[in-house]
């Protein structure tokens, strides 16, 4: 059963979200499936994304200081989840946009801003100036110039999109990979136990030179970290991650952390939470039972691991 579950197998790849996609089914699945993904990948592309002069995002960000904007119900549910997570100021911030813009790190025109534009640019990033009205499911950002920016979830947002149409299509095991947010599916077909193998990769390494790796349940594994896009001015390296509170890329000795849980969206999170924490937070995960581990990897290439009740194993 496991073998003929892995020998059959389907995967299309494409180019959406501004990284590479790539999607696998394995078992009795109609190629259909993944036509349906990529066309959802797209819809919500068109929605979400602030890359393109036409979105529901970017209509509420147009009408920024004037009036509210009316958007779907997963665009305006999304939504309130980012502004939520931002009001908890863990380092999250939906509304840093204007601040990432100002640096432009890893994009044309890159470059150090002075303090008195990243003052102004933080003065727009306040939470608190969103008004979500749950009846007509409308977003309005009250001071002009206020930008939302999603793609701190967005991926994580539709890879779980993307499992709950393969699990209603009767996708029996799969892999979701939105430019290295990755969702597995079901059981895998490599394992009598069913657990996926992953590696935590060290970012001064080749690809494939892991540090660690673990076996983990259906879920997602999601790494946030410095090395990225990054910006180097006179002799000084400036990393993309940008910390809500002063405007400047985070201080930090961690140079990525990778979370497991079963929902990407948490994933996604969770390592905004962990690595601005720069360091294993006491009692993270135990209250909950959707998050499963966190790996921190620190400049020297050390590791902590961070298993939550036993939902991961160590592959020594």
């Amino acid at each position: 059963m496991i073998n003929n579950l892995a020998s059959q197998k389907l995967t299309k790849t494409t180019h959406a979200l501004g990284t590479r996609i790539v999607l696998t089914v394995m078992g009795e699945t109609d190629e259909k499936v993944l036509d349906d993904s990529i066309a959802l990948i797209q819809l919500y592309e068109q929605q979400l994304t602030v890359n393109a002069p036409i979105s529901e995002v970017m209509a509420v960000n147009n009408a920024s200081g004037k009036h509210a904007v009316q958007v779907s119900p997963s665009t305006f549910a999304l939504i309130k989840t980012a502004v939520e997570q931002s009001h908890q100021h863990f380092g999250f911030n939906a509304l840093i946009g204007p601040l990432v813009k100002l640096w432009k790190i890893g994009f044309a025109g890159a470059n150090v801003p002075n303090e008195t534009d990243i003052s102004k640019r933080l003065a727009l990033s306040n939470g608190a100036n969103v008004i979500l009205n749950d009846a007509d499911q409308s977003v309005y950002l009250t001071e002009p110039g206020m930008e939302l920016d999603l793609g701190g979830i967005a991926k994580g947002y539709i890879a779980d999109r993307i499992r709950d149409l393969w699990r209603a299509n009767g996708v029996q095991a799969g892999i979701i990979n939105l430019g290295g947010n990755v969702e597995f599916v079901g059981t895998s077909p490599k394992r009598d136990n069913g657990q996926w193998l992953v590696g935590v990769q060290a970012p001064t390494k080749a690809r494939g030179e892991d540090l660690l790796t673990v076996l983990m349940p259906a879920g997602s594994a999601v790494t946030s970290g410095t090395y990225e896009r990054v910006l180097v001015k006179n002799g000084h390296r400036y990393h993309h991650l940008l910390s809500p509170e002063t405007g400047h890329p985070l201080q930090t000795h961690v140079s990525g952390v990778t979370i497991f849980a079963r929902d990407s969206i948490t994933c996604e999170i969770e390592t905004k939470r962990l690595f601005f924490a720069g360091k294993p937070i006491p009692g993270w995960g135990e209250d909950r039972d959707d998050i499963y581990g966190a790996a921190f990897v620190y400049d020297d290439d050390t590791v902590d691991l961070v298993i939550v009740h036993h939902r991961l194993k160590l592959i020594e």
